[in-house]
């Protein structure tokens, strides 16, 4: 197993992932009619670094890292995860989550935060929370769940 940086090779892979859980809509705020191309530009946009998640069988997940604000916010960092739908339970978002920290650390970056956890997403939450995440801030009916309604969202943060 093994995390590296993303290419255009891995475009069809990248899509493999990101639409099920964007068709989905239980878990990132985005529109869930969204293109291939308006997602593969989303998740490998230029203000972004992008990884894969690999083994010898294919991608099983995907992660980008990024500065979380400009100027004075730059020294935190924001990370995205997904996980291939049937790689589901088998580590790779903690191995990706361990992988971002580091890499985060390595870069300087002084604090991860994420803005925007739906709050039924209970699995990412115990993960992030397992990892050292808080919660910081709660956004109240903030996201418009496709099964619960509006449900909160979540903004957890962890130093580095």
């Amino acid at each position: 197993m093994a995390v590296r940086p993303a290419t255009a090779a891995d475009a069809d892979a990248l899509w493999a992932i990101l639409k099920p859980a964007i068709r989905a809509g239980e878990t990132y705020a985005l529109d869930r009619d969204m293109t291939r191309e308006q997602a593969l530009a989303y998740w490998c946009g230029t203000d972004k670094q992008t990884f894969v998640f690999e083994e010898a069988d294919g991608v099983l997940g995907t992660y980008y890292l990024r500065a979380n604000q400009a100027g004075g916010g730059g020294h935190v960092c924001n990370c995205g995860y997904m996980t291939a739908p049937h790689a589901t339970g088998k580590g790779v978002a903690r191995q990706m989550c361990a992988d971002s920290l580091d890499r985060a650390r390595a870069q300087g970056f002084h604090a991860m935060q994420f803005n925007f956890v739906v709050s039924t997403n209970t699995r990412a939450v115990a993960l992030w929370q397992c990892f050292g995440f808080a919660e910081v801030g709660r956004l109240p009916l903030a996201f418009d769940h496709p099964a619960h309604g509006f449900v909160d969202a979540l903004v957890l943060h962890r130093a580095l």
